[in-house]
């Protein structure tokens, strides 16, 4: 049985290990204690505090041993552990390590750590830190498997969607404890109050779908990107289901897998 670890649990990590998952591949997701996704609904490492995330049909669950990641292999499902250096792929001697942790700079993963290691996005480099890179950068290139070098540079301006860049992503206007006023899904206007971090309000920035917001009481800091509104009112059921962007980036994973013969789980 092909054995792949995803550092990473977010949004687009999560549809990377949705694929594989569906595809036969025994897939254990390493997080964080304290991840901080924005669409949760479709991230499997909402886990981490609830004990089970489910995404479109397929669930995650937070694991504590070995014996309890092999159980949730066994009932299709994916385990979760908090292991935010990576010390268990030592342990676990994995077929493919894949970085899906999307922090624009490498975090820690190694050529070492298996013997098929991938990453997605920049911050890494194909054939140094890595066997494979994964392009994550909206357009032309987006999910194209790289060999030798690195993906194209964080532009720190999020993608164009209905016409709109940095207006639809919200960040912290203030530190402290978040208060989430309004449920991911809810149609919004500009604006309209979203959040709360102590005194300070967070409000819409423009009209559209929030697509996403971190999740209540967490403690964010100043800047920290903590919300999406998505401007295209006819994309709301969109906000539980994975995203053109991140199944693309799957394929570009799934192709290495598939193209150096890792094995999957019989049946």
């Amino acid at each position: 049985m092909g054995m792949i670890i995803v550092r990473g649990g977010g949004d687009l990590a999560t549809g990377t290990i949705y694929k594989l998952h569906q595809c036969g591949y025994a897939v254990l997701v390493l997080e964080t204690a304290r991840p901080s996704a924005i669409r949760r609904r479709v991230s499997f490492c909402e886990a981490v505090y609830d004990g089970i995330s489910t995404v479109e049909g397929t669930v995650c669950r937070r694991t504590q041993t070995k014996e309890q990641c092999i159980k949730a292999w066994e009932n299709r499902e994916i385990p979760l552990m908090t292991d935010p250096d990576g010390a268990l792929i030592y342990e676990l001697h994995p077929d493919a390590v894949i970085d899906a942790i999307l922090a624009k700079k490498n975090l820690g993963t190694k050529k070492d750590m298996a013997p098929l290691t991938i990453a997605l996005g920049p911050g890494f480099c194909a054939g140094t830190d890595v066997d494979y890179v994964i392009e994550t950068k909206r357009g032309h290139q987006l999910g194209r498997v790289i060999g030798q070098g690195s993906a194209l540079p964080n532009s720190g301006v999020p993608g164009m969607i209905g016409g709109y860049g940095a207006q639809r992503v919200i960040h912290a206007p203030a530190s402290g404890t978040i208060r989430v006023l309004e449920d991911i899904g809810s149609i919004v206007k500009k604006g309209q109050l979203l959040a709360r971090i102590g005194d300070t309000a967070v409000s819409a920035t423009i009209d559209g779908v929030l697509r996403g917001i971190i999740r209540d009481g967490y403690a964010v800091e100043t800047g920290l990107k903590i919300a999406d509104i998505d401007p295209r009112l006819t994309e709301q059921e969109n906000c539980t289901t994975i995203s053109d962007k991140a199944r693309c980036i799957a394929g570009g994973v799934l192709e290495v897998l598939v193209k150096h013969g890792i094995g999957r789980m019989p049946g």
